[in-house]
């Protein structure tokens, strides 16, 4: 899971969001294992006590689930699954119209420009 990582964020914010955006693409199948804790900070290459939080945190959420001896895996929920699928589209579409604002485009603009997104998309 090579990152890119955004220095104004706490890089264990942006892995919880990697790890549900994989999964929400089926990356990550629901039920499905996770690297470990070592094998994803070695793989993304951040230090092993970050990629716990990250870890312990979408466990916290119910995101994931850990077993000592089996490591963790995804959730097994597809409703959960679902829901974050949402919460992502959702954030993508609030940063989509703070941009489209700032632009101060005419109504007739941003029509076009939602038909051209609605084509896209739906290729």
């Amino acid at each position: 899971m090579p990152l890119d990582f955004d220095p104004t964020r706490p890089i264990y914010l942006q892995i919880i969001e990697a790890v549900k955006k994989r999964t929400v693409q089926g990356i990550y199948q629901a039920g499905g294992p996770l690297p470990s804790v070592r094998e994803m900070a070695k793989e993304t290459g951040v230090n092993p006590n970050t990629m716990s939080r990250a870890y312990m945190e979408l466990e916290r959420e119910g995101f994931i689930t850990t077993r000592r001896g089996e490591g963790s895996s995804i959730t097994k929920s597809a409703k959960r699954i679902d829901r974050e699928r949402r919460t992502l589209a959702r954030a993508a579409r609030d940063r989509f119209v703070a941009e489209i604002r700032d632009l101060a485009l005419s109504r007739d603009q941003i029509d076009d420009l939602l038909r051209e997104i609605l084509e896209e998309v739906t290729l």
